[in-house]
């Protein structure tokens, strides 16, 4: 899983949210961004209102509030999604082993005409850096 940091260069880099069920987020207020949650018919619910998006909370005796708006929140990204999101730019990936018998994986990605390449121990954590550079060097 992506950090929440990671999470956050990506959204002020131009990615938006459209909360599906099974996405994890957690409320972006600083001490209580360390709870992921999942969209979930059962526990965590997409509400559409002419005013925005809200997620409300079903059934949640350990979280003091109904509901909390999209904007509020930062999507955390599966590797799944960050691959689809992408998109044509998407080149591959590799995995090795790293000096200290440590995976590292590559993501490689066409990048304004260029190929380039973003390794981390964490294959979700390279697609999002790749997709980062991505929507940055889009918006140029």
């Amino acid at each position: 899983m992506i950090s929440v940091e990671l999470a956050r260069s990506l959204r002020d880099a131009g990615l938006r949210w459209h909360p599906e069920t099974g996405d994890r987020f957690v409320i972006d207020k600083p001490e209580v961004d360390d709870d992921v949650y999942t969209v979930s018919e059962m526990t965590v619910e997409r509400h559409d209102h002419p005013t925005g998006t809200f997620l409300g909370f079903n059934g949640t005796t350990e979280w003091a509030l109904d509901s909390v708006s999209a904007a509020e929140s930062l999507w955390l990204p599966r590797e799944d999604q960050l691959r689809e999101l992408l998109g044509p730019s998407f080149a591959g990936l590799t995995r090795e082993s790293g000096t200290d018998d440590r995976t590292v994986w590559t993501v490689t990605a066409v990048i304004a005409g260029e190929d380039r390449s973003f390794a981390a121990v964490d294959p979700a954590i390279s697609y999002a850096q790749a997709l980062a550079a991505y929507i940055t060097a889009a918006l140029e």
